[in-house]
């Protein structure tokens, strides 16, 4: 069905000419969605800002200064002929995330914090760069391509693929969740305001939040490292498997061949000591030949061979925290479990699965709102009490983390949640919106609806000269159009699959065996609505979600 599905939403069904203008339209917005890219890319690229006083980089971390004296040493710049150092300067700002971001949460000079924020709402807006009239085109051509198909709006056609199916389906949730979060949002921005002592500007919102939850929740990563030993996290982290599903996971280096010797090989037997499943682990950053960030890829999929044998899945799981030193452990920040955790619940899925057909065992098939549903759902594993204890150990003293540490991490979690979460609401709303009722071809720009959208989901509303959506890559240049309220979907439904663990309807090996042959088991061979109706008795509620975040 959704093989079909999939076929005539790329244009099977068209004939003459609506298949040759379909068969345009696609070429079209290919070169658009490219240049998109390279204009956000140049324009990024375009703004520098040269610091070269103590007082201009006052607050920033250490860490900080030594990239930006790196990027200041790869242009050319230097401090009385020396080169750039981190403590001396002079250092580069520039638009990457990880340059300017912690920028606007550190830094004490207000001017620059502006001037940095500013160009950050403003890239990709003018001149040569402009991708105002890029966005333009491309809304004309996603909505004549739904026309093409039959459907109303692009939308549509985004959600005739997804889980929730409709745009009602989406604006209800929506809905739902901003009429709890906004009220949240306006007190976290009055006590922020009276934290600072002054009225705040967008400009301030990230420094005074970090001085406050630096107040509030008094601990850094490196306080929490030691107790977060690789080889412990692990070992924590395969108790909880076997716990919940009724897995063990069985270390199995040298069985098989690895592309670098710290990467790991482990098989996954069930409660009868049968092999089902195995995956690779890659924890360890390599700048020289790894890419950044985290993620779950498919190695084997499980599939019935001609013989009637199964071919068992196998999953790689990579990771980018830093590797041992000496005797000293792979020592993880909180962060970096965290990610663990959601990388292995996505392994859990592919690894767990019962089809037999590649085409929709573990995560294949499966709707791309539904997809993170058991990654989000593992991430919930952090904040229990008894899995995070279980899953530390000092690498000196054994110990495990204090009480009073635990009690921070789960407190900072819902701080400046309310805002946070409208943040995410008003980036989903503009995206609907722009691909549901806007009319491209109309006399309303696409700017004014994206303020018309910040009155209803913001509290502090963007400058009149905002241009952010020149840089939304997700749903201009990326797979999220008309689908970024994807992260709160599955975020909705992570959190209702979670509560059931606490709400003391059977133990939780029980419920975990239930999720189990459910979610991670049916993969895209059932709708997923079917699938969590199978596990939870009831379609999701926004509920457990709301408590979670304190908004309720």
């Amino acid at each position: 069905e959704t093989k079909v599905r999939d076929a005539e939403l790329s244009g099977v069904g068209l004939v003459g000419e609506q298949r040759e203008r379909f068969k345009q339209i696609e070429t079209e917005s290919a070169e658009l969605a490219t240049r998109f890219t390279n204009n956000l890319l140049d324009s990024t690229k375009a703004f520098t800002l040269d610091l070269t006083s103590e007082e201009d980089v006052e607050g920033l971390p250490l860490t900080w200064k030594g990239a930006a004296a790196q990027m200041a040493a790869g242009a050319g710049l230097t401090r009385d002929g020396e080169p750039p150092s981190p403590e001396a300067g002079p250092w580069r700002l520039t638009l990457d995330a990880p340059m300017y971001v912690p920028f606007l949460q550190h830094s004490r000079r207000q001017d620059l914090r502006e001037q940095v924020y500013r160009a950050t709402i403003s890239r990709a807006s003018e001149g040569e760069t402009d991708n105002v009239p890029i966005m333009k085109q491309m809304l004309e051509l996603r909505k004549e391509t739904a026309v093409l198909l039959g459907y109303l709006s692009f939308a549509e056609v985004s959600l005739a693929e997804k889980m929730a199916g409709t745009v009602g389906a989406v604006n209800q949730l929506m809905t739902q969740i901003q009429d709890a979060a906004l009220p949240k949002s306006r007190q976290e921005l009055d006590g922020l305001e009276e934290f600072a002592g002054t009225k705040l500007e967008l400009w301030d919102t990230a420094f005074w939040a970090e001085r406050q939850r630096e107040q509030l929740f008094d601990y850094t990563d490196e306080q929490l490292r030691p107790y977060f030993p690789l080889p412990r996290v692990l070992d924590g982290l395969f108790d909880i498997a076997q716990e919940l599903f009724g897995v063990t996971i069985n270390p199995s280096d040298g069985e098989t061949p690895v592309w670098d010797p710290s990467v790991r090989f482990f098989r996954v037997t069930d409660d009868t000591g049968a092999e089902i499943a195995a995956f690779y682990l890659d924890p360890y950053s390599r700048s020289s030949n790894k890419r950044s960030g985290a993620w779950m890829n498919v190695c084997l999929s499980r599939k019935r061979m001609p013989d009637g044998s199964i071919r068992l899945p196998v999953a790689y799981l990579c990771c980018n925290q830093s590797p041992p030193v000496g005797d000293v452990p792979s020592l993880m920040s909180f962060t970096e479990v965290f990610t663990l955790f959601h990388e292995f619940g996505h392994g859990l899925q592919h690894m767990l699965t019962t089809v037999d057909h590649p085409q929709a065992a573990g995560i294949a098939n499966v709707e791309w709102d539904a997809v993170e549903v058991p990654s989000t759902f593992m991430q919930q594993w952090c904040y229990d009490h008894d899995t995070l204890i279980g899953v530390t150990k000092h690498h000196e003293t054994g110990a495990a983390l204090p009480e009073e540490l635990f009690d921070k991490i789960n407190g900072a979690r819902t701080f400046m949640s309310g805002t946070a979460i409208c943040r995410q609401i008003y980036f989903s709303e503009i995206d609907m919106q722009l691909h549901d009722t806007f009319d491209p071809s109309g006399n309303e720009s696409i700017f004014e609806r994206q303020h018309k959208v910040a009155r209803d989901s913001l509290v502090m509303q963007p400058l009149p000269e905002d241009r952010f959506l020149c840089s939304f890559s997700h749903i201009f240049s990326g797979s999220y159009s008309a689908g970024y309220y994807s992260y709160i979907w599955a975020a909705v439904l992570a959190a209702d699959a979670f509560e059931a663990f606490t709400e003391g309807q059977g133990s939780r090996s029980d419920v975990g065996r239930r999720f189990r042959e459910t979610i991670l088991s049916l993969g895209g061979g059932r709708h997923p609505m079917d699938v969590f109706k199978d596990f939870r008795g009831r379609p999701p509620s926004t509920e457990p979600l709301m408590r979670m975040l304190g908004l309720k």
